[in-house]
């Protein structure tokens, strides 16, 4: 038997239930904020990611999925959306639009990465991208809009931490400082690590091996090298979180995955499994970095499979709609009057499903059941003939009898 690749999912109709749910929600708050939705390539010319996402980064040297096409042109599967969406705005000239520009995505994106709990190599992510102003206001909408999306989810225990990475100014001065407390132990470090020494010493704060988070405990804090414009803005986006009510915590070594990140960054976070549900934040250079115009932007992703997971803790389980009516016939004529009956309730707005298989009236009624279906009509060529039809509710077992028409 052929199966699904490693780090893919199915999600069957139970699944997909819960997905629509939750769509519909994030979807509703998005409008609300006067976002619109964008639709960009699942593939894209791998320049895009190298320059976008940063050579340097573990999603470029790791997990790309990258492939030679029929022209011998390097493409790559899209690993995240804002590069793309980042491509889409300035390839379309979305610059000379009403400014800032506000989209929204929602999409499937690949990794090539191990497999746990809540990360897989197919996953999807939704999105949105704050295009075009540099205020600190717009951080704080783009943070006000992921804590909203999580209260209309029911879902609790949720841990917002914020950050500032600088501007490339004041985080020059920040990464001097931190080359030179991290090159004492440098031999003591992994080699990916070693490697990032030169080209982006601040995602070595970011690693995940154990050893090198212990050395990387008393490193500098990019807080205390921010030029006065950054703590400006940094402070301005804490006063408008405080204003908004919405609790945070500073955590200084959040320094983001991809490098494209400028001032403020944020996560939010499962307090009981420690894992990052939403994050984002400000990437005013990528624009520009991208042949566009110097623009700054903000932006946010979050993972719809932890997402989903959070969901199910806080909320009671979705079950896949069922039927209103079951329309039941037997005999030929009650067949084609069947049909044409189906066709005008479905045409009503009506969820209605009728016998496609020729099975018996028993059967018709136990796959009636089944199915959950509230109602049953059921047709014979007497009821035709007579002009009757008879409808039975399958919660009470009471059936009366119906003008046909």
């Amino acid at each position: 038997m052929i199966q699904r690749p490693k780090g893919t999912k199915d999600l069957l109709p139970a699944d997909t239930v819960k997905w629509q749910f939750i769509e519909s929600k994030i979807k509703t708050v998005l409008e609300n904020y006067a976002f619109n939705e964008i639709r960009v390539p699942v593939f894209e010319h791998t320049e895009l990611f190298l320059r976008g996402v940063g050579e340097t980064t573990d999603v470029v040297q790791k997990e790309m999925y990258t492939f030679k096409d029929k022209g011998d042109r390097s493409i790559t599967l899209r690993p995240e959306g804002t590069a793309g969406v980042v491509r889409a705005y300035i390839e379309n000239g979305m610059a000379s639009l009403p400014s800032p520009i506000k989209l929204w995505y929602n999409i499937t994106a690949y990794r090539y990465e191990n497999v746990q709990k809540g990360r897989l190599r197919e996953f999807h992510q939704i999105g949105a991208e704050l295009i075009g102003t540099n205020n600190y206001m717009a951080d704080a909408e783009l943070i006000t809009m992921a804590n909203e999306i999580f209260r209309s989810l029911n879902i609790q225990d949720i841990k917002l931490e914020i950050n500032s990475i600088g501007c490339p100014v004041c985080r020059a001065k920040y990464q001097e400082a931190l080359k030179e407390y991290i090159g004492k132990n440098l031999d003591k470090y992994c080699s990916d690590c070693k490697n990032r020494f030169e080209k982006n010493p601040m995602r070595i704060l970011d690693c995940k091996v154990e050893n090198c988070k212990e050395y990387n405990k008393n490193a500098p804090v990019i807080l205390d090298y921010l030029c006065e414009e950054c703590k400006e803005h940094f402070e301005k986006v804490q006063e408008t979180l405080q204003e908004c009510n919405i609790k945070y915590e500073i955590n200084p070594k959040i320094v983001r995955g991809l490098d494209y990140y400028t001032k403020t960054v944020f996560e939010f976070i499962d307090e009981e499994e420690g894992l990052t549900v939403l994050a984002g934040g400000r990437y005013d250079g990528l624009v520009k970095e991208l042949e566009g115009q110097d623009t700054p932007a903000v932006g946010f992703a979050l993972g719809m499979e932890r997402l989903l997971e959070l969901f199910d803790k806080y909320n009671e389980n979705i079950e896949v709609k069922k039927p209103e009516i079951f329309v039941a016939t037997i005999g030929e004529e009650a067949n084609k009057y069947g049909t044409r009956l189906v066709q005008k309730l479905r045409a009503e707005g009506k969820y209605v499903v009728k016998d496609i298989t020729g099975k018996g009236l028993n059967a018709q009624f136990k796959y009636a059941n089944k199915i959950g279906a509230k109602y049953v009509i059921t047709l014979g060529d007497d009821e035709i003939k007579n002009k009757v039809a008879k409808l039975k509710n399958m919660e009470t077992g009471e059936e009366e009898e119906y003008n046909i028409e």
